[in-house]
């Protein structure tokens, strides 16, 4: 296991407000051989570390010293290749802390960090996000807080790498291929991957049923049997495929700055599954294509959705982002095809040896 780990915690000057964040690390740098960097000038160097990104937030949710991180993230792309990350944001209320973390994982995976699955611990200022965990452990809250932290930064020092030989990738649509910019992009990715096998799964409508939150107890006697009550296309084909797959790649049009209703019905659906099967050594990429902006919005629900919360685990540039309004005009879009054969090159170097 590397156990040497990096730092990231842009500090905020007021010490009471830092105070429960600064007991935490306290006992991460004791299990832990750390280097610790507070202030943007003191960052260079990081290709190939771990780091844990730990961000204290006041009431406002803003903290400047963050902002001057993530500024120069934005500006520097390549910042932090080869790195694995995982994130730790402290609050003063219960808002922000999430919206943050989204943020902030999209921003350092598109500089080519990495991200185990569930790479994302917050406290919120009540710590009531704790109270199920706590109940778990038999712990109080910041006792569950506390945990959950070490468990995260042990878990992102020993992610590995997972390449195969031969690669199963699993893809998820709701698209037309005939109109579809984002399938259009797709078709030019998947002429340049090799060594894997392709299954393509549309969940156009008609074919999947939402999540209609049934009991806890029911979902878990359907998911003993990797099953759902409402059935239908993703018991039959997705579950299957999304068990044997090494890869899920979704195909996102973003329309209204949101995930489009039937890729939002099948993660709903996917809690069943996950109740029995984790997802730790699945990769999650993305294809998005929007009319008009707002790519990244979408970008990070697949983060939050399926990584901090499902567990698949995110590679770096995980998301290939374009802009394409009328039909076909994917197809205009500048130097496109060597865009996708990048993005397809990316997808090789995770997953296939």
């Amino acid at each position: 296991m590397n156990t040497e780990l990096t730092i990231i915690y842009p500090q905020c000057q007021n010490e009471q407000r830092t105070k429960r964040l600064e007991t935490i690390l306290a006992q991460v740098r004791s299990a832990y051989s750390c280097q610790m960097i507070t202030q943007l000038e003191q960052l260079h160097d990081l290709e190939g570390k771990r780091i844990l990104f730990a961000i204290p937030l006041g009431i406002s949710g803003i903290n400047l010293e963050y902002c001057r991180f993530l500024q120069y993230m934005r500006t520097h792309t390549d910042l932090l290749q080869g790195c694995v990350g995982s994130i730790l944001v402290d609050g003063e209320s219960e808002l922000y802390t999430k919206s943050i973390a989204r943020e902030l994982m999209f921003t350092a995976n598109f500089c080519g960090c990495a991200f185990p699955g569930r790479a994302m611990v917050e406290g919120t200022g009540s710590l009531q996000n704790f109270n199920i965990q706590a109940m778990n452990l038999s712990l109080d809250n910041i006792g569950a807080y506390q945990a959950a932290v070490q468990r995260m930064v042990a878990q992102l020092l020993e992610f590995q790498p997972n390449p195969k030989k031969h690669s199963n990738i699993l893809v998820l649509h709701a698209s037309n291929h005939a109109t579809s910019n984002t399938a259009m992009l797709w078709d030019m990715v998947k002429q340049h991957l090799s060594n894997c096998d392709i299954t393509e799964i549309s969940l156009r409508n008609g074919t999947i049923q939402d999540c209609a939150g049934c009991p806890y107890k029911m979902c878990m006697h359907f998911s003993e049997k990797s099953s759902c009550y409402y059935g239908g296309v993703i018991v039959e084909q997705v579950y299957p495929a999304v068990s044997s797959c090494d890869a899920l790649v979704l195909l996102c049009p973003n329309y209204n700055d949101a995930l489009s209703a039937n890729i939002t019905a099948f993660i709903n659906r996917l809690t069943a599954l996950f109740r029995k099967n984790q997802f730790y050594e699945k990769n999650i990429f993305a294809l998005v294509v929007s009319g008009y902006s707002g790519g990244n919005i979408v970008a990070e629900q697949v983060i939050s959705a399926l990584s901090m919360n499902k567990t698949f685990r995110l590679p770096p540039h995980f998301a290939m982002l374009e802009t394409a309004n009328n039909p076909s005009s994917i197809l205009e879009v500048a130097d496109i095809q060597q865009k996708a054969e990048n993005f397809a090159n990316n997808m090789m170097q995770v997953l296939v040896e």
